[in-house]
């Protein structure tokens, strides 16, 4: 075995890893390169992960995923058994059944007329909504703001290109104007590459969103109306 033989095992492992921290400090190069505006966009997409994070944590909490509850508790009712599809509906966090169960316990108490009943859930309804449509707003903003910065960062980026190509004179080099549009480019990349998978995941929260309210006002009213639907 030769001298060198014995030290390649040792040493690719070594050229392994200095591969690894040469693409990173590369990247990190790259990000640095686009400026304060880049530096605010990472900062902006760290908050839009964390937010989106929370958003599911609340949705899982509120049993917002889970299925035929509303139906089960619905079928206990329509059958008679009242006390039963309230414990039902009790047992669970989802705006839509818990409002059922009020709507059950109101229905049966004569000292409550049917309006003071559906004021309150209404009132009810109103502050689950408010539920769920909490730190929307700041996803939103990301959304909407995360591609405007990247094009403001790429201006930014134009016009030091431009003052550096005019500042070298006859001595103009290709390179200069072509760093400097590619720098200014990576702010727009990374705006977008913020914004697409914000816009689309405030899309699918405002979805379930719109879902959980329809289902809140069908329940509340196939309360009121299950004679009708016997």
């Amino acid at each position: 075995m030769s001298a060198s033989d014995s030290v390649n095992p040792s040493i690719e492992p070594l050229a392994a890893t200095s591969e690894l921290s040469v693409d990173s400090s590369g990247l990190i190069d790259t990000l640095i390169m686009g400026g304060p505006v880049v530096t605010l966009l990472v900062v902006m997409s760290v908050a839009a992960l964390a937010i989106v994070m929370l958003k599911l944590w609340q949705y899982h909490r509120l049993q917002l995923f889970s299925r035929n509850v509303v139906g089960d508790v619905l079928q206990s009712y329509r059958d008679g058994d009242v006390e039963g599809a309230i414990r039902q509906a009790e047992q669970t966090s989802q705006p839509p059944a818990r409002l059922m169960a009020l709507a059950m316990r109101g229905a049966n108490r004569e000292d409550l007329s049917p309006n003071a009943v559906r004021e309150e859930l209404a009132r009810l309804g109103a502050e689950y909504l408010a539920l769920l449509r909490s730190y929307m707003r700041p996803l939103e903003v990301i959304a909407a703001l995360a591609p405007l910065l990247g094009l403001f960062g790429t201006v930014l980026g134009m016009i030091k290109a431009f003052q550096a190509l005019q500042t070298a004179g006859s001595r103009v080099d290709p390179s200069i104007l072509a760093g400097g549009i590619w720098e200014a480019l990576l702010t727009t990349a990374v705006g977008l590459a913020v914004a697409m998978p914000v816009v689309a995941i405030v899309n699918w929260l405002e979805g379930r969103i719109e879902r959980n309210t329809t289902a809140m006002e069908s329940a509340v009213t196939q309360i009121f109306t299950a004679d009708l639907s016997r």
